[in-house]
C-alpha cells in the first residue's frame, strides 16, 4: 500500500518533467510517449491513487458523485506543482480558470470514462484557459498538476 510520501516519489518524475516547460499541446504530446498509460509509472501512480482513496488518505472531500482532496501543496519537492486528485462519476463539475494551466492524469475506472471527451493518458490546459471539468461514460480518477497551486473558481 502507498503512503503520501510514496506517492509523491511516484510523482517526482512527471513533476520534474513538466517543470519549466511550456503548458501546451507538445507538452502533452511529450507527457503522452513518456508516461502513456501502459507504462509502468502510469500503472504504479494508478494503482497509488486506488490505495490511497482505499486508506482514506487521498480524495476525503466530497460526495458519492465526486470526491477530491488536495494532497500536496506546491513547493520544491513537488517541482512547483500542486497535487490534487478527483474521483468522479458521470458529472459536470464546477466552472474554473487555469491561470498558469493544468496538466491532468486521466486513469478511467470504467473502460469508457472520459474526461472532457478524452480517455486515459495526459490532458494539458494552457495557461488562461478555463472549463467546466467533465466525466462522462462511467468513473474515471484525475489527478491534476497545477503549477504554483494557482486555480481561479468562477460563477459560470
Amino acid at each position: 500500500m502507498a503512503t503520501p510520501q510514496q506517492f509523491q516519489q511516484l510523482l517526482a518524475p512527471i513533476a520534474r518533467f513538466a517543470q519549466g516547460r511550456a503548458l501546451d499541446g507538445a507538452l502533452q504530446a511529450d507527457l503522452n510517449l513518456k508516461f502513456p498509460p501502459p507504462s509502468v509509472s502510469f500503472q504504479q501512480i494508478r494503482a497509488a491513487c486506488h490505495a490511497g482513496i482505499a486508506a482514506g488518505w487521498l480524495c476525503g472531500q466530497g460526495d458519492a458523485k465526486r470526491r477530491f482532496g488536495r494532497i500536496f501543496e506546491a513547493g520544491d519537492t513537488t517541482h512547483g506543482f500542486s497535487v490534487d486528485v478527483v474521483d468522479i462519476t458521470d458529472l459536470v463539475g464546477n466552472h474554473h480558470r487555469h491561470p498558469t494551466g493544468e496538466i491532468d492524469m486521466i486513469m478511467p475506472v470504467t473502460d469508457a470514462a472520459k474526461f472532457d471527451e478524452h480517455g486515459a493518458g495526459w490532458l494539458v490546459y494552457p495557461p488562461g484557459s478555463a472549463h467546466r471539468p467533465t466525466v462522462s461514460g462511467g468513473r474515471a480518477l484525475i489527478l491534476y498538476l497545477l503549477p504554483e497551486g494557482k486555480i481561479e473558481w468562477t460563477n459560470q
